[in-house]
C-alpha cells in the first residue's frame, strides 16, 4: 500500500466529534451526578465547559498535525535531499573602447564588475569570468556574400531587437566561397592608420534559435567531440587581394552554435584600407563620404551545413559575465578543536565551487588550503575536509571520524581561519532584459563605462529551491535512484541538473523524423526560469543538461534536449466596463491577467505553466476576462493564434500547429468602455 501524499495526521477528530464523544462519557465517568447532570444539551453549564475544552482540544490537535517545516528539511536530509541553491544569471556583456584611446587594444581584467538597476533591492552586480583584450577597432560594417550577390547586414546586426528575423551569413542556401565579411574602423581622433596592428580580435557570434524557435542537442558521451559541418578559412583584405589570417579558436562549430571566434592579424599581413561590396563611399542615407574599412571575411572553403547557419548578430569586445560578487580575505573566526566547529561566510548564496577556505594551526606555519566539498559523508578521519551550505554559507569542520578536527591556535585564537576567496549571488532577478546591465562598477581606463551593455538578456538565474518543490523531488528521486529509465525520471533529472523549471520527455521522438516513432529515442524538452514570454535554453544549458542526462541513461536510449517551440497568442476584445470602474486600471488589468493566464510558466488552470501541446479554450480565456473587477460584459473576443485571426467563440488546437508546443502571450488588443458611453453612440 502507497503512503499517501499529505501530512501525518496524528488525530483526525474536530470539534463536533470531541463534543458527541464527551456527552457518551458523561453518564460513565460521573455516576454520581447521574441524578442531578441529566440534561446534556447546550443551555447545560457543564456541556458549555465541555465545549469550552472541545474547542481547546481541537486547536491543540490541529498544532499537532502541523509538522514544521524545519522537520521537514531534516527528514529530506536524511535521505541526502538537500533544497538546491540558488543559481546565477549569464550574459554575454560588450565593452566599448573609448575614441580618445590611441593604442590598437585596451586590457579589461577578469572579474570587472557591471551593474543593471533593480526596483526591488541593491543593483544587481555582474562579474567577467575571464580576461578581454578589447580592441579599438570599430565593427562598422557587416556583409552576406553568398557567392553571388553581397548583402549588406549592418543595421540588422546593429539592432537584432528591431529585427527578429536576424540574418544569413552565407545565403540561405550556402556554398562554397561564400563569405561573412565584416569592415572595421576607427574614431576620428585615432591617429590615421596606414595598416591594421597585428592582433587577436575576440569575435562573439549569436546564433538564431531554428527549428520554429527550439534549439536541439544531440546528448553523446563525455569524450566525444563535436565536428563541425563546415570549414572556414577567415582571411584579410591588403588592398589587392585576400591573405590568410589565424583562426586560434572556433567554439560556434562554424556558425552553428553560440560562440565566441578568436582571429588573430600577424604581424606580417599588412591589412588596407579599402571599400568592398555593397560599402562604397557615400552613405546612402546621410549621402555623406564614408570612410575606408579594413575588412576580414569568414569564407566557405567546404562545406555540409545540414540547416543554414542563422545569426541574430556579431559583436566584438564582447566577454561572457555571471550575476556575482567577489569576496577576498574575509577572516571567519579562529578554530577551538572542538567537534563539528562552523564558521559562517557574511554574504550568501555561495557560488558552488568558488569557496578557497585557509587554516593555520600553528605557530610559524603559513594557512594551508582544506578541500570545501558539499558534505563529510565520504570524508576519513585524517582528510582536511570543510563541508559548506551553499545556500545559507555555513562552512562546518568534522568530528574526527568524518573529517578532521582542527587544531586550535594558541597564537592566534580568533582570526586562524580565513576565507581566501569565494563568490556570491544568484536568483531569477538576475534575468535582466537586454541593454539593461550598463553601469561599469570597476574603472578600466580606456573603456567608455557610457556604451557598455548587454545586446541579449541575461538567462539562467533561479532562486533556491522551495520546500514543496523538494518534497515532490525527494518522492521522484527515491523512485529513480539517480537512473533516466522512465519518463518521469527523465524530467526530474533534467530539473536538477540547471535553471530548468520546467521539463517533459517524449518517448519514441525524434526531431529529425517528427510524427514517427523511433526505438529507442527520447527527446527532452526543458524550460528555463526566465522573465521573457517565450524562455528558450542557452547552448551552455543545453550541453549541461545533456551532460547530466548523458552519464544517467541507459546504454541503448539515444538522447535529444531541445528547447520548446512557441505559439503566440493575442487576444482581441472589446469589453464594457461598469459604470464606476476606471477603464484604463481595467484595461490593464485585462492585459495582466491574459499575459499571465497564456504565459509557459505561471499560466493554465493551474497557474504551473501552460501544458505542452494544451489547446486554448475560448469559454476559459473568456473567463479570465470575467475575473477582472470592473467588467460588466464582454460582446466581442477574438483568439488570434500565430497571426491567424480564429473564429469567434471556437477553441484553438495547439498540436496541429506545433506538437507538444508552448503558447506565449504577445500584445493585446483590448478595448474598454463604460455602459454610458455606449448607450451614448449613435
Amino acid at each position: 500500500m502507497p503512503l499517501k501524499d499529505a501530512l501525518p495526521v496524528l488525530d483526525d477528530r474536530r470539534y463536533d466529534d470531541i463534543v458527541a464523544e464527551i456527552r457518551t462519557r458523561i453518564p460513565r465517568y460521573t455516576p454520581e451526578w447521574r441524578p442531578q447532570w441529566n440534561d446534556l444539551n447546550d443551555n447545560d453549564p457543564g456541556m458549555i465547559l465541555a465545549q469550552t475544552f472541545a474547542w481547546l482540544s481541537e486547536m491543540l490537535l490541529f498544532r499537532m498535525d502541523r509538522v514544521p517545516e524545519l522537520q521537514y528539511l531534516k527528514f529530506l536530509q536524511l535521505i541526502g535531499i538537500e533544497l538546491l541553491p540558488a543559481q546565477p544569471a549569464a550574459a554575454e556583456i560588450t565593452f566599448a573602447v573609448a575614441d580618445n584611446v590611441t593604442a590598437p587594444t585596451v586590457q579589461v581584467p577578469t572579474r570587472t564588475q557591471v551593474s543593471a538597476a533593480s526596483d526591488d533591492g541593491p543593483p544587481i552586480v555582474f562579474e567577467t569570468e575571464g580576461p578581454l583584450t578589447a580592441v579599438t577597432a570599430q565593427l562598422l560594417a557587416v556583409q552576406a556574400d553568398d557567392g553571388a550577390v553581397c548583402v549588406d547586414v549592418t543595421s540588422r546586426n546593429a539592432e537584432p531587437s528591431t529585427s527578429p528575423s536576424g540574418f544569413f551569413p552565407f545565403g540561405e542556401a550556402p556554398r562554397e566561397d561564400a563569405a561573412l565579411v565584416l569592415g572595421f574602423g576607427f574614431p576620428a581622433t585615432y591617429p590615421t592608420p596606414t595598416i591594421f596592428a597585428p592582433v587577436a580580435i575576440d569575435i562573439a557570434v549569436f546564433v538564431m534559435d531554428t527549428l520554429g524557435g527550439a534549439r536541439v542537442l544531440q546528448c553523446g558521451t563525455a569524450a566525444t567531440r563535436a565536428y563541425a559541418p563546415a570549414k572556414l578559412q577567415w582571411e584579410g583584405f591588403d588592398g589587392t587581394e585576400w591573405q590568410t589570417l589565424d583562426a586560434l579558436n572556433d567554439e560556434t562549430l562554424t556558425f552553428t552554435r553560440s560562440g565566441h571566434v578568436v582571429v588573430r592579424v600577424p604581424a606580417t599581413l599588412s591589412l588596407q584600407p579599402a571599400f568592398f561590396g555593397e560599402y562604397d563611399g557615400i552613405d546612402p542615407v546621410t549621402q555623406q563620404p564614408r570612410p575606408k574599412l579594413f575588412w576580414i571575411r569568414a569564407r566557405l572553403v567546404r562545406t555540409q551545413y545540414e540547416r543554414a547557419p542563422h545569426l541574430a548578430a556579431v559583436r566584438t569586445n564582447t566577454v561572457r559575465a555571471v550575476q556575482a560578487q567577489t569576496v577576498n580575505g574575509e577572516v571567519l573566526g579562529g578554530t577551538t578543536g572542538a567537534r563539528n566547529q562552523a564558521w559562517q561566510l557574511e554574504n550568501r548564496p555561495v557560488l558552488k565551487g568558488s569557496l578557497r577556505v585557509q587554516i593555520n594551526e600553528g605557530p610559524g606555519e603559513a594557512g594551508r588550503d582544506w578541500i570545501v566539498v558539499d558534505d563529510l559523508f565520504g570524508s576519513r578521519p585524517a582528510d582536511e575536509h570543510l563541508a559548506v551550505d551553499w545556500t545559507s554559507g555555513e562552512v562546518r569542520a568534522g568530528d574526527g571520524e568524518r573529517g578532521q578536527v582542527p587544531v586550535a591556535n594558541a597564537d592566534n585564537p580568533d582570526t586562524n581561519v580565513v576565507a581566501i576567496e569565494y563568490r556570491f549571488g544568484g536568483g531569477s532577478r538576475g534575468n535582466v532584459r537586454a541593454g539593461e546591465i550598463r553601469d561599469l562598477l570597476t574603472q578600466v581606463d580606456g573603456i567608455d563605462a557610457g556604451k557598455t551593455t548587454n545586446v541579449f538578456e541575461a538567462a539562467g538565474g533561479s532562486d533556491e529551491e522551495r520546500i514543496e518543490d523538494a518534497k515532490v523531488r525527494a518522492r521522484q528521486t527515491l523512485r529513480a535512484r539517480e537512473r533516466a529509465v522512465g519518463v518521469e525520471d527523465f524530467e526530474l533529472l533534467a530539473k536538477q541538473a540547471g535553471n530548468v523549471r520546467r521539463a517533459k520527455a517524449l518517448p519514441l521522438a525524434h526531431p529529425q523524423f517528427p510524427g514517427i516513432k523511433v526505438p529507442g529515442a527520447v527527446t527532452v524538452i526543458i524550460v528555463p526560469d526566465s522573465k521573457v514570454p517565450n524562455p528558450q535554453p542557452s547552448d551552455g544549458l543545453l550541453r549541461t543538461v545533456c551532460a547530466f542526462l548523458e552519464s544517467r541513461r541507459l546504454l541503448t536510449t539515444e538522447l535529444f534536449v531541445v528547447g520548446p517551440r512557441y505559439v503566440s497568442v493575442s487576444v482581441e476584445a472589446t469589453v464594457v466596463a461598469d459604470d464606476d470602474a476606471d477603464p484604463g486600471v481595467v484595461k490593464q488589468d485585462i492585459e495582466k491577467v491574459l499575459s499571465a493566464y497564456l504565459h509557459p510558466l505561471t499560466g493554465g488552470e493551474d497557474g504551473l505553466g501552460w501544458p505542452f501541446g494544451g489547446p486554448v479554450r475560448y469559454s476559459q480565456v473568456l473567463q479570465r476576462v470575467f475575473t477582472v473587477d470592473g467588467v460588466d460584459s464582454v460582446p466581442s473576443l477574438v483568439l488570434i493564434v500565430d497571426g491567424d485571426r480564429q473564429t469567434e467563440c471556437r477553441d484553438v488546437p495547439i498540436e496541429p500547429i506545433a506538437p507538444n508546443a508552448l503558447v506565449y502571450s504577445v500584445a493585446h488588443s483590448i478595448t474598454v468602455a463604460t455602459l454610458r458611453e455606449i448607450e451614448e453612440l449613435p
